[in-house]
């Protein structure tokens, strides 16, 4: 675990520049529903929220702009929580950031936030019971857990000359050098009903989940010859959404 989690922490210092304010919420994923639609957060005035793989800070700042109590987050990254400090240095709210692998407690509070959520980074995590134990104990009883990643089918199909095959089983499952990727990063394969069982296991009731796919004009020219396509969303959702409560 820890040469992997190494290899992805080099790999995020050198891609967050790139990746820099890149689908934060209100958006859950590239050519997905967003917040504005799904209302999943609800209202989150002078409520504490945790974001998991908090990137550059710009989901907590949008918890920000919609006046949350208190942001906390954690990434891997040094240079991500650099780059979230720097975002969030002028918030009125009380800002906690921490550099760690999601797979560890940093010194985050138990039985603390209203709200923990992770957009687009739950696949990064070496260890899925680990890190949603973590999760589950920052948690208030009733508290709400969000979290949006990438479709299970969407790496696992292609798109050639505008056929779609797969590329290897749904079965399959566990870590893989995602191929989009300009250096090494290791992710994690889930099947859907793997998400679902781990989170039930770990003390959550699911609320929602959500395999919809949203598409523009725009979208078309957009993700033109990228990893997420127009063209294979259309036929495959890119993103899936989970909503659970602690129990």
């Amino acid at each position: 675990m820890v040469n992997v989690l190494s290899t992805n922490k080099q790999s995020w210092d050198e891609a967050a520049e790139r990746f820099f304010g890149r689908n934060p919420l209100p958006e859950y994923g590239p050519m997905a529903p967003c917040e504005d639609e799904l209302n999943l957060f609800g209202d989150v005035k002078n409520l504490k929220v945790l974001d998991i793989g908090c990137g550059s800070g710009h989901s907590l700042q949008y918890m920000k702009e919609r006046e949350a109590a208190e942001l906390w987050g954690l990434d891997l990254s040094k240079k991500q929580i650099e780059l979230a400090t720097t975002l969030l240095e002028n918030s009125a709210q009380p800002v906690r950031l921490f550099e760690s692998p999601m797979e560890v407690n940093p010194g985050l509070p138990y039985d603390y936030y209203d709200i923990v959520y992770s957009i687009f980074a739950i696949g990064w995590t070496t260890n899925l019971e680990k890190t949603l134990a973590n999760i589950n104990s920052y948690l208030k009883k009733g508290g709400i857990f969000i979290f949006s990643w990438e479709h299970p089918l969407y790496s696992r199909i292609g798109n050639k000359d505008g056929v779609l095959t797969f590329g290897k089983s749904y079965h399959e499952e566990g870590s893989y050098d995602h191929e989009a990727w300009n250096s090494t990063a290791i992710m994690q394969q889930f099947r859907v009903s793997t998400y679902i069982n781990a989170l039930v296991d770990n003390g959550f009731q699911i609320e929602r989940v959500i395999e919809d796919a949203r598409w523009s004009e725009e979208d078309a020219q957009r993700h033109e010859k990228r990893w997420y396509t127009y063209e294979k969303a259309k036929a495959i959702p890119t993103t899936l959404i989970v909503k659970c409560r602690k129990l």
